[in-house]
């Protein structure tokens, strides 16, 4: 199996496509006011956005973008207006990230992490 697909609710569909499309995002399904899903500019995956009356309250989903050049993708996405809650930190766990939010509160993390995504020095033995 390989997860390829997630779906992000939003209250404000127009709203939330033109922040995914300012984060360089492919617009690739146009169902709104109901629906839209993108492509990720590097890689194979996709996500969509679809419309909810009410937002989950609580704990959110957290939605991680990896960047091989994580500070120019910052600071180009700064450029835009968009806003940071963390610039880009080097982390305990090996990562260097950055978080932000969507317009509906999703939390969204901006990621390096290379080999120490699946290889962390802490991996456990597989067979």
């Amino acid at each position: 199996m390989n997860l390829n697909q997630i779906t992000i609710p939003t209250k404000d569909m127009r709203r939330s496509v033109e922040f995914y499309q300012k984060m360089g995002h492919l617009l690739i399904v146009d169902s709104i006011p109901r629906y839209a899903r993108f492509e990720c500019r590097d890689g194979d995956s996709t996500f969509s956005l679809h419309h909810v009356d009410q937002l989950n309250s609580g704990e959110s989903i957290v939605i991680y973008f990896e960047c091989d050049n994580l500070d120019i993708e910052v600071k180009r996405l700064k450029n835009l207006g968009v806003s940071f809650d963390l610039n880009p930190t080097d982390q305990d766990w090996l990562w260097r990230e950055a978080r932000l939010e969507d317009p509906d509160g999703n939390k969204i993390i901006l990621y390096h992490a290379g080999e120490n995504r699946k290889n962390p020095p802490w991996r456990i033995a597989t067979e």
